[in-house]
């Protein structure tokens, strides 16, 4: 009986510790708004001091060495708006295809209210999952975001989970999603530096690039819709006409909202360097202003430098001798620090191996054997001759020294 309730204890305590799991980071989120918050970054000792902006919170990032360049509360919560649809449209292009078809019902028209961003979408019309993209990414629709929820994960609900496991994937601490649009939430929340992490994501799949590079879109009539609806993406950046226009930015997501003001993610590339900026909750004529400063300061300030085995990003002129360096896991991978700042991986080195003398094996062929030994036969041919000779020298030698000598005792005969 008693092991019977140790167990019953021991189970209702794995319950609680795992409803503890899953309610805690909802629970201890307090988004502080109206907070202001020191630039992070310009603490570091010989780092380049970064812009006073007008954003509340912001990050600038390196997308390929993930570097945080600069730091103002980027750790801080803040509500996303629209720019929630950056994951939403991430999940939809990792899970379904371009031309499946989603049918709009009757959940669609929640998002519908006056106040609300959305593509006035009718029950039963039909469009692409590109179509959907293009529009939500453009228009900001907020119905079409919760349709393209329920037709990949079957309910809001249901994707929400999916959007928060992509986002502890991707390594996003202070973030939780309950939407797949970024409708006000108390519960729904982010930080810019995990929405620059789920950007940094994002940009790695060429329709999404595609699609936030778009400047205008036009849909065709549809089996609910006879008119053609024409997009003016909301990214100021990449309007050349406009005076908010920064060379080289791709495009990105806006957001916007009463509770979190305006909202912005921009990505732009120079010199073969991709940037990302995230600044959270100002005004809308400021925040252009903030991410044209803190583009100009990420390419003015900040260098890619190879190393072993990768990539660091650093600020100009510093050696790569100065970094400090960490092994981290396995396979002789090696963190790089400028200071306390994490700045790039490599690998490891390995010493040169010592090389041992080198033998040379030459191959003895059975041609190469016979020549061999016929050159050892003709050298003993040659001392048996030579030997012969001599003999035959010192027979004749001995043979002419007879005669000389019975020649001699004649002629003395014939004398006496």
């Amino acid at each position: 009986m008693r092991k019977i309730c140790s167990r019953i204890l021991v189970g209702l305590t794995g319950i609680v510790l795992l409803c503890i799991q899953v309610i805690v980071p909802v629970m201890a989120a307090q988004v502080d708004n109206d907070m202001v918050y020191p630039i992070a970054s310009n603490s570091i000792s010989a780092w380049p001091q970064g812009p006073d902006i007008f954003s509340e919170t912001a990050v600038v990032m390196d997308a390929e060495t993930g570097t945080v360049l600069y730091d103002k509360g980027m750790n801080e919560l803040r509500y996303p708006a629209s720019i929630t649809k950056i994951m939403t449209a991430l999940l939809v292009l990792e899970k379904c295809g371009m031309d499946d078809q989603v049918i709009f019902t009757e959940v669609c028209l929640e998002d519908q209210a006056p106040d609300s961003s959305n593509a006035g979408m009718k029950v039963g019309e039909v469009l692409t999952v590109e179509q959907c993209l293009m529009v939500l990414m453009l228009k900001s629709a907020n119905d079409i975001a919760t349709q393209l929820a329920v037709h990949t994960a079957g309910s809001v609900e249901a994707f929400a989970d999916m959007m928060n496991i992509r986002a502890q994937e991707l390594q996003c601490m202070n973030t939780h999603f309950v939407n797949a649009s970024g409708m006000p939430d108390e519960n729904h929340y982010t930080t810019a530096y995990d929405m620059a992490l789920i950007f940094k994501e994002a940009i790695k799949n060429e329709k999404f690039r595609e699609i936030i590079a778009t400047q205008e879109y036009v849909l065709e009539p549809t089996n609910m819709n006879e008119e053609t609806r024409s997009f003016r993406s909301h990214h100021e950046m990449v309007f050349e006409g406009s005076s908010f226009y920064y060379e080289g930015c791709f495009g990105g997501k806006t957001g916007g909202s009463s509770i979190s003001k305006n909202t912005l993610v921009s990505g732009a590339v120079r010199d073969g360097r991709t940037l990302i900026v995230v600044s959270m909750r100002t005004d809308i004529m400021s925040i252009w202003a903030d991410h044209q400063k803190l583009f100009d300061y990420g390419f003015q300030n900040f260098q890619q430098v190879e190393v072993s085995g990768g990539v660091v990003t650093i600020p100009i002129n510093t050696e790569t001798d100065s970094l400090k360096t960490e092994e981290v896991g396995e396979n002789n991978s090696l963190q790089y620090y400028f200071e306390t700042v994490k700045v790039g991986q490599g690998i490891k080195e390995e010493p040169t191996p010592t090389e041992a003398p080198v033998t040379l094996e030459v191959e003895i062929t059975p041609e190469k054997e016979k020549s061999e030994e016929n050159q050892k036969e003709s050298f003993l041919d040659n001392i048996k001759y030579g030997i012969y000779g001599l003999l035959m020298l010192n027979s004749l030698a001995v043979f002419l020294i007879v005669i000389s000598v019975i020649k001699r005792k004649k002629k003395k005969r014939k004398d006496d």
